[in-house]
């Protein structure tokens, strides 16, 4: 991948296009949503922690329920769930704007639908983003997350100020009903695309398991385990700034809606800035600079907000927020896309999701509760602290740069003919792996057999063990179970194209002819009779 891509390289295709487009509208109305909400509830109320909830009543929604969407797009047919989840969107935006134009709408109805509505986004981003793959190629990967700052922030830099104008022109039940009709678009755009997807040849991983994996592939993937963190430090100060700027903008005299949607557009512009420029400024900094550098910047940003009266300076202090935002983030889900294989990105991306807003809806709550007890000034200045902070964790844990990994499917394992008559829930499976290695070479041995091990436990190995031979110092045994016939099928779909350069090294240094054997077992717990598995072909008389 080049870092010096264009990034408007996604336009060449034809489906990129028209999602992004439909997606531009959407985001449009999403944000005349948000302003409308946030709006809103200063109306119904004066209590900070409970406006600065409207921020967190819609991530909080993708902290409980992303895994399980992500889990689902990576079973299931990521298009029907994103079509589904889109209707639901559109649903609930509708009886909102409804209760609200029957003047029936309270602080928690609000929250509560705000929280529908988020539980919709839930389910729709983590199969959006891992679709990313299924648009474009992997070179212009980076290039379509970026376009998607883009068009997210192109609509922010206008519509929180048309949402700011609507409400205060007709209310906040139009604001909803716009943002009801603006999936209908998407709704289209999504129905005409016929996504590429691998034909299924393994039956279906069942949903807990799918969960289960998903959980384990990130928790043994170091980069990854980064990324997750310090975008949870990120999440967690940097969302006071959003949280908090309904009352920053009423706190002027000449403060209203449309005063909100203008810093709300001004942070737009900026981001619009960071998602055009992030390409150069990747080029000429390591991931790891990129993060601190944009973590100061918008430490400085809520800061300033803090310590100033002025609107200028507010909105002034909105446009490097912005690009702090696009910069830190799109790094954030890039690299947890390069660092992902397909089979399991959708619940990379969720978990991402998961502990980012889990940590902004945390942040929303924390900071609203501080802004309450000591003020808002304070708050801000605060949050722009803990940011700075959070500089200091890439000391212990620096941004992994990009993966260079080929993680496309090898697509070399090709299912053994058994003597056994195993279905797909026969279990457990152990299986061994002899290698012949010459003294000389054990070094290296050990060196590939530590990647070989991570990437046997990433796939869903259990009990992985080297023995070796007290008898025949040379001869070494790599051992491990997997629970059925099925998931052992699918333990070696999921062997990517790097896996085999260590497969091939492994058998380099195998002093035998050929690759090296390979023992499949099924385990037995009882030595009765009636409890063996008949041979293929046969049937056990009774």
């Amino acid at each position: 991948m080049s870092p010096q891509a264009s990034t408007f390289a996604p336009f060449r295709h034809t489906a990129f296009r028209a999602l992004w487009t439909a997606t531009l509208i959407s985001n449009f109305g999403g944000l005349v949503q948000a302003v409308s909400a946030a709006w809103l509830m200063t109306q119904l109320t004066t209590n900070a922690t409970l406006i600065a909830l409207v921020q967190a009543s819609n991530t909080l929604p993708i902290m409980l329920f992303a895994l399980i969407s992500g889990a689902l797009a990576d079973i299931f047919d990521r298009r029907q769930i994103m079509m589904a989840a889109i209707a639901f969107m559109g649903l609930m935006s509708a009886i909102l704007a409804f209760v609200a134009w029957t003047g029936a709408i309270t602080p928690w109805t609000l929250l509560a639908f705000t929280f529908l509505i988020g539980l919709g986004q839930a389910l729709y981003n983590p199969p959006w983003q891992a679709s990313m793959g299924d648009l474009v190629p992997r070179e212009d990967l980076p290039q379509a997350v970026t376009l998607n700052s883009v068009g997210f922030n192109l609509m922010r830099s206008v519509g929180p100020a048309a949402g700011g104008l609507i409400v205060a022109a007709w209310g906040a039940a139009v604001g909803f009903m716009v943002n009801a009709f603006s999936y209908i678009p998407l709704l289209i755009a999504m129905s005409r695309w016929r996504p590429d997807y691998p034909q299924r040849t393994i039956a279906r991983e069942p949903f807990v398991s799918a969960v289960g994996a998903g959980l384990r592939y990130v928790a043994l993937s170091p980069n990854l385990v980064r990324v997750l963190t310090r975008s949870t430090a990120f999440g967690l100060s940097a969302a006071a700034l959003m949280a908090l700027l309904p009352l920053v903008a009423k706190s002027h005299p000449e403060g209203g809606s449309f005063l909100f949607g203008v810093l709300l557009g001004c942070f737009g512009a900026g981001a619009i800035i960071g998602a055009l420029t992030n390409t150069r400024i990747r080029a000429r900094m390591n991931n790891e600079w990129v993060v601190r550098f944009s973590t100061a910047i918008f430490a400085a940003s809520a800061i300033l907000v803090g310590v100033t009266d002025s609107v200028w300076a507010h909105a002034l202090a909105m446009f490097p927020a912005g690009l702090a935002w696009v910069l830190t983030l799109s790094l954030f889900n890039v690299t947890v896309q390069l660092s992902t294989p397909r089979w399991v990105v959708a619940r990379a991306l969720a978990l991402y999701q998961t502990v980012t807003f889990g940590g902004m809806a945390a942040g929303a709550w924390l900071w609203g509760a501080v802004a309450e007890a000591s003020g808002v000034d304070e708050a801000l200045i605060g949050a722009g602290i803990g940011l700075l902070i959070t500089c200091l964790i890439g000391l212990a844990l620096p941004m992994p740069d990009f993966s260079q990994s080929d993680l496309t499917p090898a697509n070399r394992f090709r299912e053994p003919e058994l003597g056994l008559d195993l279905r797909g829930r026969s279990g457990p499976i152990m299986i061994m792996v002899d290698y012949h290695i010459a003294p000389k070479d054990t070094k290296e041995f050990l060196s590939l057999m530590v990647k070989r091990r991570d990437s046997r436990r990433r796939d869903g190995a259990r009990s992985w063990v080297l023995l070796r031979d007290l008898e025949k110092p040379d001869h070494w045994t790599e051992s491990y179970h997997i629970a059925t016939w099925d998931d052992y099928i699918r333990h070696n779909s999921r062997r990517t194209v790097s896996d085999t350069v260590v497969t091939e090294a492994l058998t380099q240094l195998h002093q035998d002819e050929g690759y090296p054997p390979v023992h499949r077992l099924i385990e037995r717990h009882d030595a009765a009779s009636h409890a063996d598995v008949p041979l293929r072909g046969k049937i056990d008389l009774p």
